[in-house]
């Protein structure tokens, strides 16, 4: 497939568009700045935009299959993520190009429940004000009808850590072990990405993956 990676130097992103290149597919890396250094081999196409912009999104969607978006925006700039998440369904509109979202955990519910994870009190303050921004991404995807999207949550701990394409996947309930301990790799999460790009199984709806 042809992929355009919006985030594609951040911790997700990077490890999205290494997943996509060890597959065979066509990456397009997106970044905001040209001159920012960046670790992708030179089969990797590098291209500028803004995921904020539609007339951004419209012009390097053209031509590819699908447009995987892993932005995150700076602590003090959650509000950028809800109008990212709108420029990414403004430019897609009428082009066929399916969007993947790799988005947050705050908005799963607690095992047998219905309390977020986002909601319990133990949650940290300092990662309400993203959280909260993933919950209102999520809910400009969920009244979205017209893009074919997906929405993928990780596990409550997400860090780097090995591939191991051993995981679980669920949907709107948070994944824990044995021991109630919810966490995945970033490098597993982006094999769940790109299982879910090459064998789409959650169209228009959120799912989530983990141990």
């Amino acid at each position: 497939m042809n992929i355009t990676v919006f985030g594609a130097t951040g911790n997700v992103g990077s490890r999205v568009v290494a997943e996509a290149v060890a597959r065979g597919h066509q990456v397009t890396a997106v970044l905001r700045d040209p001159h920012r250094p960046h670790p992708f081999p030179a089969t990797v196409r590098i291209a500028t935009g803004d995921a904020r912009d539609p007339e951004d999104v419209r012009r390097l969607a053209a031509g590819q299959d699908l447009l995987v978006t892993a932005t995150r925006p700076a602590p003090g700039r959650e509000d950028e993520l809800a109008v990212a998440t709108k420029g990414l369904l403004s430019g897609l509109t009428g082009t066929g190009v399916r969007l993947l979202v790799v988005g947050g955990a705050g908005s799963l519910t607690l095992p047998g429940g219905s309390v977020t994870l986002a909601d319990s009190p133990d949650f940290p303050a300092a990662l309400l004000p993203i959280a909260n921004a993933c919950g209102e991404q999520l809910s400009l995807y969920l009244a979205e009808t017209e893009v074919d999207w997906t929405y993928l949550s990780p596990s409550a701990l997400l860090a780097p850590g090995e591939r191991t394409g051993l995981f679980r996947l669920g949907r709107d309930e948070l994944l824990v072990d044995a021991d109630g301990t919810s966490t995945i790799s970033m490098e597993d999460l982006a094999v769940a990405l790109l299982d879910e790009a090459e064998r789409p199984a959650h169209r228009r709806t959120r799912f989530t993956a983990g141990y």
